[in-house]
Parts: structure tokens; C-alpha cells; sequence
């Protein structure tokens, strides 16, 4: 059972689902396979997409909203974790859809401004790519005042993420769901623990 009750608003289960990586991430996170699995379980029927996010966050949105043109508005939901936690919620501000949210950054480029350069994939260490400084006013551009509609956010919050404070995590999503975890880290690595309050509040279809 959910720790909280679902809007009738939101009670339409998710024909389409969109899962955001975070910084240095990629579609090969355990989170991301994780969830992949269980939609190919659970959710046969459920369309599903994962893509590797460039490094500039503005080519990054215009990929996800090309990529997600075509999807009905009413059905979409969107997944993300850290960096994708913040791109996700641009993306459901910007379609109306609900979000769920894992250990949101909230003030990205406050954050990454300390990572201008050569980064690495965490999953291929092989795979290079340069932060740019103009990246960093793009993240401006994308911050958001606040939510239209807090109820459409479920945000899982762990209190021993070591990267992102708890706290601002909280307190910028005041009025959304909140599913607040004792422990844990950033990488959520218990995920598997809160798949059921992830799943039940996007309502897939089987």
C-alpha cells in the first residue's frame, strides 16, 4: 500500500514511460536496468526509452521532446535520477505528465559548475566527453520557479544520499509526494526496495 492516496487526476496508468540517467551516467545504471527489466516483466505492453543524454543539457531536451513528440500527453510518465531527476522535471512541466523523481539534483548548475572539463562515463570509462562552461547557463535556463502541479511529483529521497542534501531535495518539493528513505545513498542502491512505491504511483499498464 501507498504512503499516500493518488489522485484521481493521475489514476490513468502509464502507456509510455521515459527514464532520465544522471551526470557521467547512462542507460547502463543499476537503476536503469533494473527498471528495464521489470517493465519487460510486468509491463509488456509498455513503451519504454532510455536514451544516453548528451553532455549539453540543451541538446538533451531537444532530443527528449523530438523523441517524445508523438507520445500521448495523457499516458506519459517520466523517470529521473539526479541530473535526470531535474530533467525530468522540465519535461513534465513542460507536457503536463507525472514524474518521478530520485534523488533530484535541484541546483544543478550551481553543482556542475565545479566539473567544467574532461569527464568520463561511470559505466565505460572509455567513453569521454568535455563539460563545457556554456553548459552551465543552459542549467540556468532550465531551472524552474517551482511545480505547476505538485501533485503529479512523487519524489524518493534518500537521507544518506553522500552527493545531494536531503534537505534542499525536500524542500524543493514541497507539496509533491514525498517517499523519504532513512539511509540509502545517492545511487539508491536498495531501489529495488521502492519499485512498488514507484510503480503504484505510475499506475503502467500490464
Amino acid at each position: 500500500m501507498l504512503p499516500y492516496d493518488v489522485p484521481m487526476t493521475l489514476a490513468l496508468p502509464a502507456t509510455h514511460l521515459l527514464y532520465l540517467h544522471g551526470f557521467r551516467s547512462s542507460p547502463q545504471s543499476a537503476k536503469a536496468r533494473l527498471m528495464a527489466e521489470r517493465v519487460r516483466s510486468e509491463c509488456p505492453g509498455l513503451i519504454w526509452w532510455c536514451p544516453q543524454l548528451p553532455p549539453s543539457p540543451r541538446e538533451a531536451m531537444a532530443l527528449l521532446m523530438k523523441g517524445i513528440a508523438d507520445w500521448p500527453r495523457e499516458s506519459i510518465a517520466v523517470i529521473g535520477s539526479s541530473l535526470g531527476g531535474f530533467y525530468a522535471t522540465w519535461v513534465a512541466e513542460q507536457t503536463g505528465c507525472r514524474a518521478v523523481l530520485l534523488n533530484p539534483a535541484v541546483n544543478p548548475a550551481r553543482d556542475l559548475a565545479n566539473h567544467i572539463g574532461e569527464q568520463s562515463n561511470w559505466h565505460d570509462p572509455q567513453d569521454r566527453f568535455y563539460f563545457q562552461p556554456e553548459f552551465v547557463q543552459e542549467l540556468r535556463e532550465l531551472t524552474l520557479p517551482g511545480m505547476t502541479r505538485p501533485d503529479r511529483y512523487l519524489a524518493v529521497i534518500a537521507k544518506g544520499d553522500e552527493l545531494l542534501d536531503w534537505r534542499e531535495m525536500h524542500a524543493r518539493y514541497v507539496g509533491a509526494h514525498l517517499h523519504l528513505i532513512e539511509g540509502s545513498d545517492h545511487g539508491l542502491t536498495d531501489f529495488e526496495q521502492h519499485l512498488p512505491v514507484v510503480l503504484a504511483f505510475l499506475g503502467p499498464g500490464r
